[in-house]
């Protein structure tokens, strides 16, 4: 009896809450079906990954292959690319970490220090511009400043020749030592400027008190960053790089596309861009590969989100979920 009661209660508190908010759950509408069309109904492909996939048959028609093109990828005729790619895709997340992730923590400390109101926001305004500018307009403008080829020199490759860096010879697209360097630097130029928003919020967020009295004890700069700006940043510090290591297998598929050549295979392959070939390039198509090697980044990326989460939240009590 007091289970129906209580059934009952939380029903009628629902539809009350229902009743009162009913404009914000019908905003919620779009928001469901995009979920639901794109997100969890995309999900059933995955079984291509465990079937002779043909066009003609469908999905559930294919004949079932259990885990051979999963062991296909891993240790088969695909291995060699897919393990590339792999290290690739950790290559270039890890530098992203290590030199791209301060940089718009660094930036958000530069900005707070500017006390200049209109001109702070004019910077900032500034620095968030390439983040809205297409990704076939940066590559193309990246293609330009480090070209050296077709007697047209970069503006970037005619500073790295001047200093010594490469050679007068040196192509900087066409070489696989240079597409990392490319590619994080011309990163941190895109989005160091959106993603120090979060910081700079974080850093207003701080009372002012607590610089005041700081500045009384006579700490310097340097000590208030270190004893009350990062400390007052470190929730968002750890949620922020939570994200940021769970999305260690997905690399900007749109720009390494666009500027990486069969040249530069052996250091500018990704995961993303390996599935892309496998699944609908122009040779050796073979959807069912290509499943088995997005599921696997999936995978991955779902272990790393949790591992990262756990570890947060028995180190500093702060996490995700």
């Amino acid at each position: 009896m007091d289970f129906r009661v209580n059934q009952n209660s939380k029903l009628k508190r629902f539809l009350e809450t229902l009743r009162r908010d009913w404009a914000l759950y019908v905003l919620l509408i779009p928001i469901i079906v995009f979920f639901v069309m794109w997100r969890y109904k995309p999900m059933g492909g995955v079984l291509v990954a465990f079937k002779k996939y043909k066009v003609i048959d469908g999905v559930l028609g294919s004949d079932f292959a259990g885990f051979y093109y999963i062991r296909e990828l891993m240790f088969g005729s695909a291995s060699r690319e897919f393990w590339r790619a792999l290290r690739n895709t950790f290559m270039l997340n890890i530098y992203g970490i290590l030199f791209g992730f301060p940089a718009p923590i660094i930036l958000a400390l530069l900005f707070s220090e500017i006390k200049n109101v209109a001109y702070r926001s004019v910077t900032q305004t500034f620095s968030y511009l390439p983040k809205f500018i297409s990704e076939v307009i940066i590559t193309t403008l990246i293609a330009m400043l480090v070209s050296n080829s077709h007697g047209q020199v970069g503006i970037v490759a005619h500073l790295l020749q001047m200093i010594g860096v490469i050679g007068p010879d040196a192509k900087l697209l066409y070489e696989p030592g240079y597409f990392r360097a490319i590619y994080i630097v011309s990163d941190i130029w895109v989005g160091a400027g959106y993603g120090s928003i979060v910081y700079f919020a974080a850093i207003m967020g701080i009372p002012p008190s607590n610089y005041e009295a700081a500045r009384v004890d006579g700490a310097s700069k340097f000590d208030q960053i270190r004893y009350i700006t990062m400390p007052g940043m470190a929730s968002t510090l750890t949620i922020m790089l939570i994200l940021r290591i769970g999305s260690m297998l997905a690399v900007g598929f749109e720009k390494v596309f666009l500027l990486y050549n069969a040249s530069i295979y052996e250091t500018a392959d990704v995961l993303e861009t390996f599935i892309y070939r496998l699944g609908m390039g122009e040779t050796a198509v073979n959807p069912s590969i290509a499943t088995a090697a997005g599921l696997f980044n999936s995978l991955v990326a779902m272990v790393l989100v949790l591992g990262a989460n756990y570890i947060s939240r028995k180190i500093s009590e702060t996490s995700l979920f």
